[in-house]
């Protein structure tokens, strides 16, 4: 089977008809020529319409680098294929993506109901939704009875399916906050809308609150159903709002500050939050078939990111991102950030092709010698890495959601918010990968100076290479939307320290799950009489005048830090005391010497149990709040997991 980078040349080569003796980038500004772009029998991406050919360059010339990569290596991969699911069958996945299969099965699972109780308004809608298409499907194809909502929880007809948390959030300390309307003004011009700009021309600094759940805040927005149509992107840089964080008193949590049980739970909520997102605006959630891909079992390039971890952690305990893969980027780091045209110019491919083989047999033997490897070629080998996975980096189930979020989303806010959730349904390997990735290609912007790498030239190149992979089957829209994959690569960039946190709200959700978890798990133990026997006895225990530390008084909390001679601390909270303050005091009674100031320079406060697995605090996070979120947890100073 050709692989998708073939037929995409095919396409281009038929469409653009070019003459071969040309140089390759010339033959290409050719193709993109005014004279050339005569338009396609069928209909073209919208956002792709909106940038001038030009800029299209980079783009196509990276496709036709990959063609000439890849034509004489065999496709060492087997698409799988499964047979097309009906509705019912794809909303039955959805219900046990987002821990809802109990919706199916007629199970009283408890962490469903739990899931349930939190969900707000338009995310109840969400689910109601997606259930309602499955029921009915089932119903029509007679496979079996379907239970309904309301009889596997037991709730009245009167009452609405499923109850929903209210609109404006809560926070720890009872004050009930509104739901705030956007802060940026709009301007509409033939149906488009724009964001404001100053008198200086330059975009007003937009706040962006996490406090308040993405698709409820879409109730005070007005629906645009056709902004896609007028969009129009532009490459300049300064055409991107600038966007700051308003921090709640909570702080703020980056993903790893939670324990992957929480995770877990982030991701059924991301996905229900996803799902009412794109139903606020009016957008289809597409997601792909999960096809199995079969990679390579051994070896470096066309692993899957999975393996290729799996046997590194043998080697360094806890490691995240692959040893290949960090090794390329840190010699790119190291060598080529100030090389002019670094990842736009190609390497030889013939070098290229010599290097891989030489990497697959020494890599792991610590036998390859870096220094003979040109800059050009590793950049090279770098987007060969990538292109070669046997499954995307953004994974193939969700690879049409992230080119939706432009071509029907046009507002920039809302881009980044779709792609905030994105980000947090990806595997724990890919959204390593990626975030490794996205540093190394910010560094490499921020050298534009001396290598002439825009942000945008770096988005049109390394876009190809996300986006059009091995395996994959040729779809002449998704090949024609390079505009709509270069936006998304530079969202990715210009925002990843704002993608990579998790909303304030879905910790809030995750916390309110855990709680009816445990209430629920505590009315069951009740109908036991050995418990109800043991509970009876505990309560005398408890009569005997014994002082325990449930006598602290309210808002005093005992630190511990077990790696450090002073173990345990009793500390008032007021209204003012952060988590670093703390982290101070224990720095002051336990710096006496260097290797304890090196030890605390890398430690964390943590909340662990109550509402929550494990969650390492944001050193300006409001100490009095957060025990106040979760009065049953213990505090405890330790090393934060890179």
């Amino acid at each position: 089977m050709l692989t998708i980078m073939t037929k995409c040349l095919v396409f281009v080569q038929n469409f653009f008809p070019c003459r071969k003796s040309l140089p390759r980038c010339q033959r290409i500004s050719r193709m993109l020529s005014s004279e050339s772009l005569r338009p396609p029998v069928y209909s073209r991406s919208n956002s792709q319409a909106s940038v001038d050919s030009t800029s299209m360059e980079d783009f196509w010339c990276e496709v036709e680098n990959i063609k000439e990569s890849t034509e004489d290596r065999p496709d060492e991969q087997n698409l799988l294929e499964v047979k097309p699911r009906d509705e019912g069958e794809l909303e039955a996945e959805w219900l046990q993506d987002v821990g809802l299969s109990t919706l199916i099965s007629g199970s009283e699972e408890d962490d469903g109901e739990a899931l349930l109780s939190t969900l707000t308004r338009t995310q109840a809608a969400a689910v109601q939704k997606r259930y309602n298409t499955y029921t009915q499907t089932m119903r029509k194809k007679n496979k079996h009875t379907v239970r309904d909502v309301r009889d596997i929880f037991g709730i009245n007809d009167t009452s609405p399916m499923f109850e929903a948390i209210p609109v404006s959030p809560v926070t720890t300390n009872g004050i009930q906050l509104p739901v705030q309307k956007p802060v940026w003004e709009m301007r509409s011009s033939n149906n488009h809308l724009e964001y404001e700009f100053d008198k200086d021309n330059q975009l007003v600094k937009e706040e962006l609150s996490f406090d308040v759940s993405f698709s409820e805040s879409m109730t005070v927005i007005p629906k645009h159903r056709e902004w896609h149509k007028n969009q129009r992107l532009k490459k300049d840089e300064s055409s991107l709002p600038n966007f700051t964080i308003r921090k709640s008193r909570l702080g703020l949590t980056a993903i790893g500050d939670l324990s992957p049980d929480d995770m877990k739970k982030i991701c059924y909520f991301s996905l229900i939050e996803l799902t009412a997102f794109y139903d606020a605006l009016g957008i289809e959630l597409k997601r792909n078939r999960t096809e199995r891909i079969k990679g390579r079992e051994n070896g470096l390039f066309g692993v899957p990111l999975a393996v290729l971890l799996e046997n590194d952690q043998k080697k360094v305990p806890g490691i995240k991102v692959p040893l290949i893969f960090q090794k390329l980027l840190l010699k790119l780091e190291e060598t080529g950030l100030e090389t002019e045209g670094i990842l736009r110019v190609p390497g030889s491919a013939s070098r290229v092709k010599s290097l891989h083989q030489e990497i697959e047999t020494k890599f792991d033997e610590d036998a390859f010698d870096w220094d003979q490897v040109r800059n050009n070629d590793a950049a090279g080998l770098l987007k060969m890495f990538i292109r070669e996975l046997p499954s995307p980096l953004f994974t193939m189930e969700y690879l049409p959601a992230f080119i939706s979020l432009v071509e029907k989303i046009s507002q920039v806010k809302l881009q980044l918010q779709a792609l905030q959730l994105l980000i947090l349904l990806l595997p724990d390997a890919s959204r390593d990968a990626v975030k490794a990735l996205l540093q190394f290609l910010k560094k490499v912007v921020a050298n534009e100076k001396k290598n002439k790498m825009t942000l945008w030239n770096v988005s049109m190149i390394i876009a190809p290479n996300l986006f059009i992979y091995k395996g994959k089957r040729a779809n002449q829209e998704e090949m024609l939307a390079a505009a709509t994959t270069a936006h998304v690569v530079r969202l990715l960039i210009k925002y990843q320290d704002i993608l990579w946190t998790v909303p304030t709200f879905l910790i809030s959700q995750v916390r309110k799950m855990n709680e009816a978890t445990i209430n629920n798990t505590k009315r069951q133990l009740m109908f036991d009489k050995g418990v109800r026997r043991l509970l009876r006895r505990k309560t005398m225990e408890r009569e005997r005048p014994e002082k325990t530390e449930s006598d602290i008084p309210e808002g005093v909390i005992r630190v511990h830090a077990p790696s450090h001679s002073k173990v345990s601390m009793a500390i008032q909270l007021n209204s003012q005391t952060k988590a670093k303050d703390i982290l101070a005091r224990f720095h002051c009674e336990n710096s006496h010497t260097s290797s304890e100031k090196m030890k605390m320079q890398t430690q964390r406060l943590h909340e662990i149990g109550g509402n929550i697995g494990q969650h390492c605090l944001d050193p300006d996070a409001y100490m009095l709040d957060v025990y106040r979120a979760n009065p049953q947890a213990e505090w405890v100073i330790k090393p934060k997991i890179s």
